[in-house]
């Protein structure tokens, strides 16, 4: 499998915990960003791909037309023959009838919709740009259009979030018609609204994990099977071009900031629009190849995200060989020992109270 993502730097305002790259003050630039994307896709002209997924900053600030360009020009560009999924995200304040429409009649069958919440008060602390009815639209607006595959984004630990106020968010999403949840913890990060300035009101690491907690429960009871970290969907759900991420396989970014892994060699492109404008064609700034011990310790950090799958020593073995693997399996034992893993034969798996501390058991893993 092998999967393209398109960066769509522009948004309408930035929330106040945002550290993704986006801009919100040269909205007049989408026309020539799109000639740029385009530019940069005829380096890799020919490429097919299995999985699209438009991300951002806003997709949906595109509008009906820009969009329905865009993916004109891609398919000019590459194969898309085999895709298996195409996903656009939406901010709720731009993803009216004509553009998801548009995008349905451009083969996108699964919407992203970033809800965060449907509390009034969360959304306004937290710089949002909607309200809790412009994502009941959105979601009338998908189905309407066609979506079935609907996936809506949820913070947890935003500003005075409650178990109440978060459970209210997921069953009125589950109701609506959702049957993918991705529930991101709240972290503050340098260079953030939040970070000058945190508010009062945050929850702190041992609310955040009850409300995560909380979720989970509320998602179980419905059917929903948390299959990543940060993701939980109905069987059949899945996100196909996160899945790629995850499993270790290819992708190509195009865009500002978008990370590319393509025949061993992971490169990205520099975080700045006004680069990226002036020679899109020498957007990378980063580039490194990845072989033997530093690869397989990489996807293997990857596919323990994944918490129903694991990590398949003997698959990871027959990928690498035992060179490359034996010093990364001792480090696995180590951690069952610990009792951050636990093995079943030749797999193994985050232990559940490990889940929402990952990110210590990952640097062991990669070490």
């Amino acid at each position: 499998m092998q999967g393209l993502y398109v960066h769509i730097p522009f948004c309408v305002s930035k929330c106040f915990y945002c550290d993704f790259y986006s801009v919100s003050d040269k909205l007049e630039l989408m026309d020539k960003y799109l000639g740029a994307l385009l530019s940069e896709a005829d380096n890799y002209r020919g490429m097919d791909f299995t999985t699209l997924y438009l991300g951002g900053g806003t997709p949906s600030i595109l509008g009906a037309e820009r969009l329905e360009k865009m993916i004109i020009g891609l398919r000019r560009r590459f194969g898309f023959n085999y895709l298996q999924e195409a996903t656009i995200e939406v901010n709720p304040e731009s993803a009216g009838v004509d553009l998801l429409a548009t995008a349905f009649a451009m083969g996108i069958r699964r919407i992203s919709i970033g809800a965060q919440s449907l509390n009034e008060a969360e959304l306004k602390k937290s710089g949002r740009a909607h309200n809790r009815q412009q994502v009941m639209e959105a979601m009338d607006a998908a189905l309407s259009s066609g979506f079935r595959n609907i996936s809506a984004d949820i913070i947890v630990g935003l500003p005075g979030q409650t178990v109440q106020s978060l459970g209210d968010t997921i069953t009125i999403l589950i109701a609506a018609g959702v049957n993918h949840i991705s529930a991101y913890c709240l972290s503050v990060e340098d260079g953030t609204a939040f970070y000058r300035c945190p508010p009062p009101d945050l929850p702190d690491e041992d609310e955040q994990a009850g409300l995560f907690q909380c979720i989970a429960g509320v998602l179980r009871k419905h059917g929903f099977v948390h299959y990543e970290i940060s993701n939980f969907a109905r069987p059949g759900s899945e996100c196909l071009h996160n899945l790629n991420y995850w499993r270790g396989g290819e992708y190509l970014g195009l865009g500002p900031a978008a990370a590319s892994h393509i025949n061993g060699k992971r490169f990205s492109n520099a975080a700045s629009l006004d680069l990226y404008l002036a020679d899109p064609s020498s957007a990378v700034e980063q580039e490194e190849r990845l072989e033997g011990t530093r690869k397989a310790g990489e996807e293997a950090m990857l596919r323990l995200r994944l918490i129903q799958e694991g990590l398949d020593m003997e698959e990871m073995t027959g990928k690498y060989g035992l060179t490359a693997v034996g010093k990364l399996e001792a480090r696995l034992h180590e951690l069952v020992e610990r009792r951050m893993l636990s093995r079943d034969g030749h797999i193994f798996h985050l232990r559940p109270e490990c889940v929402l501390t990952s990110n210590s058991v990952f640097v062991d893993v990669i070490v």
